[in-house]
C-alpha cells in the first residue's frame, strides 16, 4: 500500500476544503500537397473544413481544385476522426459515470490532496501499473468529483471504464446469483482498465453488495485497477460488513494501492452558505 505522500508521489501541505497560416491565393492550386510546399506530406490542408464537415469538403475540393488523391487523403482522415470521436462517446457513455464533471471545472487549489500528488495521478500512469486508488475522507471533500474526472480523463485517453455504487454490485449479485453466472458478469465488468466504485461507508453494507465488492476486487488483483471513495478509510470496513469479507477486500483492496486521505469543510456546504449553489433570482 502506497500512502500518497511518498517520494513517488510528493506531498505537500495538505490545505482545507477539495480525452500561423500562409496566404491563400484563391487563383492558385491550394490542395493538401501544396500547403507544405512542392511534394509536401501533409494530408488536409490548414484552412480545410474540419472533420465532420464531408459535403463542405467536397465543394472546397472543387473551389480550390484539388488533385483527386488529395481529396482521398482528406477524406481518410475526417472518416478517422468521425470514428475516433464516435469511440470516445461509446466509452464515456458505457462508463456510466453520474454527472460528467471533468477537470475543466475542478479547482486543484480548493483540494486537500497535494498539487503534486493530483498531478501525478492525472498522467494515469498507475492505470497502467495495474494499481488501484483510495480516496477517503469527509462527505463534501471532493471525492467523487475527483474520481470521475479521473475517469473521464481516462476514457479521453482511450481507456475503457465503469463506474458503480456498491448498490450496483449488489443487485449484480443478486441477479446472477440464480443462474450461478456471477463469475461471467464480474469478468464484463473486469473488460474496463479502471473500475471506480463510488461511496463506500455512507450506509451499513448489505451482504449482497459486501460479495460484490470483495468479488470485483478479488477479480482485479494485479489484472485492472480499481478507484474507491470512501467516508471511511479501508481499515475501518469490518464496521461496514463482515469482518471475515472486509478483511479479505481490504488486504487485495490496499496491497497496490495509493491512499489520499482529504479533509476540511464540505465545498458544498461552504458553497451553499456562500449563495453560491444556485443561480441567484432577480
Amino acid at each position: 500500500m502506497a500512502v500518497l505522500n511518498s517520494a513517488r508521489f510528493p506531498a505537500t501541505e495538505s490545505r482545507s476544503a477539495f480525452d500561423a497560416d500562409e496566404p491563400r491565393d484563391d487563383h492558385q492550386h491550394r490542395g493538401p500537397a501544396a500547403a507544405g510546399g512542392p511534394g509536401s506530406a501533409d494530408a488536409v490542408p490548414e484552412d480545410a473544413p474540419r472533420p465532420g464537415a464531408g459535403s463542405d469538403l467536397i465543394a472546397t475540393a472543387r473551389a480550390q481544385r484539388w488533385e483527386p488523391a488529395e481529396v482521398i487523403k482528406a477524406l481518410f482522415a475526417e472518416e478517422a476522426a468521425g470514428r475516433a470521436r464516435s469511440m470516445l462517446a461509446s466509452r464515456r457513455k458505457a462508463a456510466g459515470f453520474p454527472t460528467g464533471k471533468t477537470f475543466d471545472a475542478w479547482d486543484p487549489v480548493a483540494s486537500s490532496i497535494p498539487a503534486p500528488t493530483q498531478q501525478a495521478l492525472r498522467t494515469l500512469e498507475w492505470i497502467t501499473r495495474r494499481e488501484n486508488l483510495v480516496v477517503c475522507g469527509p462527505s463534501g471533500t471532493g471525492k467523487t468529483f475527483f474520481l470521475e474526472a479521473l475517469g473521464q480523463q481516462a476514457v479521453e485517453a482511450g481507456m475503457r471504464v465503469a463506474w458503480l455504487r456498491l448498490e450496483d454490485l449488489g443487485v449484480l449479485i443478486r441477479a446472477h446469483r440464480t443462474d450461478d453466472s456471477v463469475t461471467r458478469a464480474v469478468s464484463r465488468i473486469l473488460r474496463a482498465e479502471l473500475v471506480v466504485i463510488d461511496d463506500i461507508g455512507l450506509l451499513p453494507v448489505a451482504t449482497d453488495a459486501a460479495e460484490g465488492l470483495y468479488r470485483v476486487v478479488d477479480a482485479a488483483y494485479e489484472k485492472r485497477s480499481v478507484a474507491i471513495s470512501s467516508n471511511l478509510h479501508p481499515a475501518g470496513f469490518d464496521e461496514l460488513m463482515p469482518k471475515t469479507v472486509a478483511t479479505a477486500t481490504v488486504d487485495r483492496l490496499l496491497h497496490h494501492a495509493h491512499v489520499c486521505q482529504t479533509s476540511g469543510d464540505s465545498i458544498r456546504l461552504t458553497q451553499a452558505l456562500a449563495g453560491q449553489g444556485v443561480t441567484r433570482l432577480n
